[in-house]
């Protein structure tokens, strides 16, 4: 007789035992989908923080490998069961301080765990209020829930949790084009709405915070003269006077944005802005003006972030904009529709997102959740964008972006060392079955020159590009134009021509990530290889194979030297 499936044994898992008896739950099951039902039969409140849907043990090993998602962009997590390891620098528990963690390991709406006969999904495919947790403890106890962050049921009334998937099967990417299937039928996607994958230029990755109006105009002449496939001109951080008071420009950007912005469109690209729509720092008008606009923390005072997570990067502390409150949701429609409208902008880069779902405060609606705090936020951006623009999510809150941006960067910001190479690729190869189903997916710039401060091998570069080719995303510049030599702007224009065609993502052998395989839409296929390892490895490839940078024949062995990777084409 066959044992039971993973998915039996989970209907069968009891849930929360601790709660009130007053506290009736329901799970009611649509085929591999379960939405759990929570009803206040009782005549006072209830506050509702961990709402256990099910708790228990699956019988899955200590030693199964893992793969999680984190609830903001930087988070994931791959290693196995017993032994989570972090794939970026700043996981959820410490660096964000998201979730205690004592004893466990929380994975956020997506957990991936490898089965002697395949993959067992354990995925939430809606996120409207609540955030989905996924414990892992070290013994193999899983339990799965809705975080209720204390809220309130009142009698009488009832919630309904997220949408629980739960899939087994052979072959991981099948599972996670199905997970995408259930999650834009929760979640339309705004990608149907995008006529061309953007590509472009961006200022960050060169001139950081010291950008000026003079740099975004070189960069503009040379754009024309070199690569006028580049459509987009992104002027990122550092043109506003204050973080917050995205209307009013630095002394750099002297005769203001707007004019410069008519100069990119005169050249026949469109201009793209960076705004980080939920934080402001002190100094800025907006906070000065309005402390009644910004989440509270206990004391009634407006909540500096560092307090309850990471305060941010540069111009903190950080004080958050209440996406719960009216007047908020108004300045953030109106701040975007003169974006638009007097500006002429439609493409924006929204960075800081994940401090518009920040934990720990109080919120204008003390209903509300952080998800409908972040969501209702959101919604007065896209209402003041309108139609037609383009909204990048950027240090998102992942899930809760669902449906609410047309792309999305999927990792850390690229640093030209090898290391941050090999990081940033691990988690857009972890990510990229969101490509063109969730969103446009977004691996970050293709930076091919050393700086003073920054520097890396060949091999180094050539696994940057190898990994942009296979993440199949997006296409943005990131280095001064006029330093890319005839050799870098040959590989830029390659990657932009992927991108024109909309190359799809690389399907991998499995999440080791060393051999990747593109089905180009014209016909052929282009095969990525990489050696995250320091020693050479040798890799028998398909006769015919060409590299594909430079058009030569590879013969039937590669050698890759560690930390290197390859593209080759064949059809």
């Amino acid at each position: 007789m066959s044992s039971p499936s993973l998915l039996s044994r989970l209907r069968q898992l009891p849930a929360d035992l601790a709660l009130p008896p007053q506290l009736l739950q329901t799970p009611e099951w649509d085929g591999p989908l379960c939405r759990v039902r929570l009803d206040n039969t009782g005549a006072t409140p209830e506050p509702v923080r961990d709402w256990l849907l099910f708790d228990g043990e699956l019988g899955i090993s200590p030693e199964a490998a893992i793969y999680g998602e984190g609830f903001q962009m930087l988070a994931q997590t791959m290693g196995t069961w017993q032994a989570p390891a972090p794939v970026g620098r700043c996981p959820d528990a410490s660096v964000y301080r998201i979730t205690a963690d004592l004893g466990y390991h929380t994975v956020h709406n997506l957990l991936l765990v490898a089965q002697d006969t395949g993959w067992l999904l354990l995925a939430f495919a809606s996120c409207q209020r609540f955030g989905g947790e996924f414990r892992l403890y070290p013994s193999g106890r899983l339990q799965i829930l809705m975080n209720g962050e204390g809220r309130q049921l009142l009698p009488g009334e009832h919630w309904q949790s997220e949408a629980l998937l739960c899939l087994e099967g052979p072959d991981r990417e099948a599972l996670l084009r199905e997970l995408a299937d259930y999650i834009e039928a929760e979640h339309p996607s705004l990608v149907a709405d995008v006529a061309a994958r953007p590509s472009g230029w961006c200022s960050w990755y060169h001139y950081y915070a010291d950008v000026s109006a003079a740099d975004i105009r070189e960069n503009l002449a040379v754009r024309a003269a070199r690569f006028p496939a580049l459509r987009y001109v992104q002027i990122d951080d550092g043109y506003q006077a204050r973080m917050g008071d995205w209307l009013t420009p630095s002394a750099k950007f002297e005769q203001g944005v707007a004019p410069l912005a008519a100069e990119i469109r005169a050249a026949g690209c469109e201009p793209a802005l960076w705004v980080a729509p939920f934080i402001a720092e002190p100094g800025s008008r907006v906070f000065q003006d309005h402390l009644d606009w910004f989440v509270k923390g206990d004391d009634g005072l407006p909540l500096p972030s560092e307090r309850v997570t990471y305060g941010g990067w540069r111009c903190t502390p950080w004080y958050v904009l209440d996406g719960t409150h009216p007047e908020v949701q108004a300045h953030l429609e109106r701040v975007f529709r003169t974006l638009r409208e007097q500006w002429g902008i439609h493409y924006f880069k929204l960075d800081a997102n994940f401090w518009g779902a920040i934990h720990g405060g109080h919120f204008c609606d003390p209903s509300a959740t952080r998800v409908e705090a972040y969501r209702r936020g959101m919604a007065a951006v896209l209402r003041g964008a309108g139609e037609g623009a383009f909204l990048l999510g950027c240090n998102a809150p992942i899930w809760p972006s669902l449906g609410l941006v047309h792309g999305m960067r999927v990792s850390d910001d690229v640093e030209r060392h090898g290391p941050r190479f090999r990081q940033i690729a691990r988690e857009a190869f972890c990510r990229a079955w969101q490509n063109d189903r969730l969103w446009a997916l977004d691996p970050d710039c293709v930076c091919l020159r050393d700086l003073p401060n920054q520097s890396a091998g060949e091999h180094d570069y050539q696994f940057h590009l190898a990994a942009l080719v296979a993440s199949g995303g997006m296409v943005l510049a990131g280095d001064r134009l006029r330093d890319l030599d005839e050799g870098q702007e040959g590989q830029l224009h390659k990657l932009l021509t992927l991108c024109e065609a909309r190359a799809p993502a690389a399907r991998f052998d499995d999440m080791n990530f060393s051999r990747g395989r593109v089905t180009l839409p014209e016909g052929g296929e282009l095969l990525c290889l990489f050696n995250w390892d320091t020693e050479e490895k040798t890799v028998e490839v398909p006769a015919g194979a060409l590299d594909f940078w430079h058009e030569r024949p590879v013969g039937q062995q590669v050698v890759l030297q560690g930390g290197q990777g390859r593209v080759l084409s064949y059809r």
